[in-house]
């Protein structure tokens, strides 16, 4: 790689992580200020960066064109699609995919379960933000200014006499489960099926997608359906590894005693009792 290529790609680095006027770039590059501004212009007039009127830079139109195309390419949807099946062919329960914007949670993909008994959804429609499994973990990726904002604007429609009402609680749950690594719906959309949901996290270690598997109380137990976090942990991983997730940045999840209970020596997270269980991916996940 060429000197002035490197240097070009280390400057859009450090404006990409917040450095923005031009002696900023210079000292963390190392080089004399006229070299950095001789970048930026190339830059600048590719796109790649923009000023602002007090001169300081940041990321220009080119860059999120770029990571559009890329997306396009190889989008959540695609490459989930294959954890996907598989979790829902070991589980034989119903496996949803949801992403989140603009204060919306919204269905991309389903795999029907093998039971007569199924959750209503459809591809396309949004979810609850306050009954879902994937809507708590979705909002769970919020900051705080912005969740209560969201959280403001929510509906809170009774589905059944587990729905949460208020937007204390609802800010509570997302943040145990966001806590824990995971989310779930215990009778609070319908009074027949539990769900739980996991985040799949993306190339920028934020979440990008939540995956859940949903259940009928007829076929498996509340605990039941908990027994099922490992295998939902370790589709979430390959997912988000699939996806270019760093490991590092993917927190630890907590499971409860079920769940602990029914890891087998197949789960690619470690099975002490009672200790985290990292939802990192791995290098065979």
């Amino acid at each position: 790689m060429s000197q002035s290529l490197a240097r070009a790609l280390d400057v859009l680095d450090l404006v990409s992580r917040g450095t923005a006027t031009l002696d900023a770039l210079a000292d963390q590059v190392g080089v004399h200020k006229s070299t950095v501004l001789r970048l930026l212009q190339t830059l600048e007039q590719r796109g790649f960066v923009g000023r602002d009127s007090g001169h300081r830079y940041h990321l220009g139109p080119a860059v999120f064109a770029l990571a559009e195309s890329a997306l396009d390419t190889r989008d959540v949807r695609t490459a989930a699609s294959p954890a996907l099946r598989s979790l829902a062919a070991e589980t034989g329960q119903t496996v949803h995919l949801a992403t989140y914007q603009d204060g919306v949670v919204t269905y991309i993909d389903k795999v029907e379960s093998r039971q007569p008994l199924r959750m209503y959804s459809r591809v396309g429609l949004p979810a609850a933000l306050h009954a879902t499994a994937v809507g708590k973990v979705l909002l769970g990726a919020l900051d705080d200014a912005e969740l209560d904002r969201v959280v403001s604007t929510v509906v809170f429609e009774h589905y059944t006499d587990r729905t949460i009402s208020g937007a204390a609680d609802l800010v509570a749950e997302v943040r145990r489960s966001a806590d824990r690594g995971w989310a779930e719906d215990h009778e609070e959309h319908e009074t027949f099926m539990n769900c739980v949901g996991a985040p799949v996290f993306g190339a920028d270690g934020r979440v990008a997608a939540a995956v859940s598997v949903s259940v009928p109380n007829v076929v498996l137990p509340y605990e039941g359906v908990l027994a099922l976090l490992p295998a939902l942990l370790a589709a979430t991983a390959r997912i988000s590894a699939e996806l270019g997730a760093p490991a590092r940045s993917i927190p630890l999840a907590v499971l409860p005693e079920a769940a602990h209970a029914s890891s087998s020596t197949a789960s690619p997270f470690p099975t002490d009792a009672g200790a985290p269980v990292s939802a990192a991916p791995k290098g065979t996940a």
